[in-house]
């Protein structure tokens, strides 16, 4: 027995100096904030009626990311649903490291009983994102929390450290889970009426006795009087796009995913699926009674749609009395949306504030940057393309590869995707294609978002922050670039087209892997209405994309590759920490108690 002890014991000697180095060294780099996310199905009622949601670690909503700029963020999801899962972090740029990414098009997915290892940089970023489950229309039923990137001490930011940092998620809810709204959709019908608006999660406040049934809970914001928050809103929701308002308070809008804006004060504004807005709300009112959260459905019949929406409340500490009667109004706008775009036009960009923030070709100067290659990038109601009903873009349902993207091109595997994506809507009948856009590094790409549909959308693209330039009613043209702002667009991860509209974006393609460009709205999505820019540098190096990392997942034609993960709870430890899995097995050998 002494000579087994002794033989740990110097087992355990070597493995803690051998960690101790390896650990000084991580140290000496940027720190590391990380997370355990145990993705499982619970039973909530957050509109009165039990249903099926997903949540993270047991709570619905899942918990807010908290990182500071160049901060390596870890990220453990054990996956105990019964379906596979990705999830991805809409707005998180993932520099040199679309491995991370979370979509289809760069990893396979973590089965069901499985455990997979995010690790990825907060890059030169700052700003408010959210994450959400990119498959299976999962979103619908939950899965998704806040992503704040802080910046670093040094930095200054344009506004004084406010009160306090809150997070608000907003979105159209649906009663039926993701399951059953995907079996709609594959039936070919569409979802129809959301059944009401969460904040944070909860069914709205009973501001109205006969919308509002007794007995749903509701968010409350607890403030102090004289005081400035931060409030950062996103809508998770499906399809819906929202009014955020806060009853008899301004809202300062400070930042939007990612960039500082110069600052300016709305009593109600726009959020569309996808986006994210960071406001600063000062409790300047008196506090005779609480205070209105509303977030309300757009350019809808108001009267049909009256129970779509979400409802919480700003409680001061010093309230008298409860929120009480009609709830503050909309924009009276339903059936012209100019109002809205206007808005959205004099949302500008701080080009003086200091901070992280897009700097293509080292200048802030992007209107005078020469644009290499042009897309323009079309929508249309969904169409019947091989028995199916089908969205596209610019004629084209993109079907998602068995085999993703990035890791075809790793390992050489022929005939996976198409570099044929067209530079212009195809005027013939629309197609089922993995096709996809073929960047050029170091490009500027001109983007034009055609909406021929009546309902609103809005696009992302993964990877980057684009500049929005225009927006415009009717078909854009070659003329419509005199109407672009040149200097001060913001720069952002998600931006609105209306219906029968068009919205211009500029990116400069200078982050090298696969990357996703999609509607945010979860039912085009699902249907096919996405496509991915592939950005390679023909002097393959680390400085421009970091390796494979270790633990990547085997899928589709490389599915032979995948060794089998050992999901019992003994090893479950060893297999969630990525890198260092090999040093807690070399513990565990050791007879260690970890």
């Amino acid at each position: 027995m002494a000579t087994s002890s002794s033989s740990s014991s110097s087992t355990f000697l070597y493995i803690f100096i051998y960690i101790s180095s390896f650990v000084s060294f991580t140290l000496a780099e940027d720190p590391t904030v990380s997370y355990k996310f145990e993705l499982t199905y619970i039973t909530a009622s957050p509109l009165g009626v039990p249903q099926q949601v997903i949540a993270i670690n047991g709570k619905f909503p899942g918990p807010t990311i908290n990182s500071t700029t160049n901060n390596n963020v870890v990220v453990n999801v054990r996956n105990k649903l019964d379906e596979n899962v990705l999830i991805t972090w809409a707005g998180v740029q993932q520099k040199r490291s679309s491995w991370q990414d979370g979509v289809l098009g760069t990893n396979c997915p973590i089965p069901p009983k499985w455990n997979w290892t995010y690790n990825f940089q907060v890059k030169d970023q700052i700003g408010s994102y959210f994450y959400f489950p990119s498959l299976n229309f999962q979103r619908a039923s939950g899965g998704f929390g806040g992503f704040v990137i802080n910046p670093r001490s040094v930095i200054p930011t344009p506004f004084d450290d406010p009160a306090g940092d809150i997070t608000i998620l907003i979105g159209d809810w649906y009663i039926r889970n993701h399951t059953d709204l995907r079996k709609t959709l594959d039936a070919g019908r569409t979802l129809g009426m959301p059944d009401g608006v969460l904040i944070n999660g909860k069914g709205p406040y009973r501001y109205n006795d006969t919308l509002v049934p007794d007995g749903i809970d509701h968010e409350t914001i607890d403030v102090e009087p004289g005081k400035t928050y931060r409030i950062r809103v996103s809508n998770v929701g499906v399809s819906t796009s929202l009014n955020f308002r806060i009853q008899s308070h301004n809202l300062l809008l400070a930042e939007t995913e990612g960039s500082y804006t110069v600052q300016q004060n709305y009593t109600s504004l726009d959020i569309h699926v996808g986006q994210t807005y960071s406001f600063l709300v000062t409790t300047d009112q008196n506090a005779s009674s609480d205070y209105y959260i509303v977030a309300s459905a757009r350019f809808v019949n108001e009267t049909t749609w009256k129970k779509v929406t979400g409802v919480g409340i700003l409680h001061y500490s010093n309230s008298k009395g409860k929120a009480s009667g009609p709830l503050p109004d909309p924009p009276q706008d339903q059936y012209d949306n100019t109002f809205s775009m206007n808005q959205a036009r004099s949302i500008r960009w701080n080009v003086s504030a200091s901070g992280a923030r897009p700097n293509p070709q080292g200048s802030f100067k992007y209107g005078s940057i020469n644009i290499t290659e042009v897309y323009i990038l079309r929508n249309k109601p969904p169409v019947t393309i091989n028995g199916k009903r089908r969205a596209t873009l610019s004629g084209i349902s993109f079907v998602n590869p068995t085999t993703p993207i990035r890791l075809a091109d790793e390992y050489k595997v022929k005939g996976v995707y198409k570099l044929d994506f067209p530079t212009e809507p195809l005027t013939g009948p629309s197609k089922m294609e993995t096709s996809v856009i073929n960047g050029t590094y170091r490009g500027f790409m001109e983007v034009i978002l055609q909406n021929n549909e009546t309902k609103m959308h809005s696009y992302h693209i993964n990877g980057y922050a684009f500049f929005v330039v225009g927006m415009g009613y009717g078909e854009w043209t070659n003329d419509s670039r005199g109407t672009y702002n040149k200097w001060d667009g913001i720069a952002r991860t998600t931006t609105q087209v209306y219906p029968g509209a068009w919205t211009a974006v500029l990116i400069s393609l200078d982050n090298v892997g696969v990357w996703n460009l999609r509607t945010e709205n979860l039912d085009s999505w699902y249907l096919g209405q996405e496509t991915y820019i592939r950005i390679v540098n023909p002097e393959k190096n680390n400085k421009t994309e970091l390796p494979m990392p270790d633990n990547a997942l085997f899928c589709g034609a490389l599915s032979h590759l995948q060794k089998l993960q050992d999901t019992s709870p003994a090893t479950s430890i060893k297999l969630s920490v990525g890198g260092y899995g090999w040093v807690m097995m070399l513990l565990l050998l050791s007879g260690v108690v970890i």
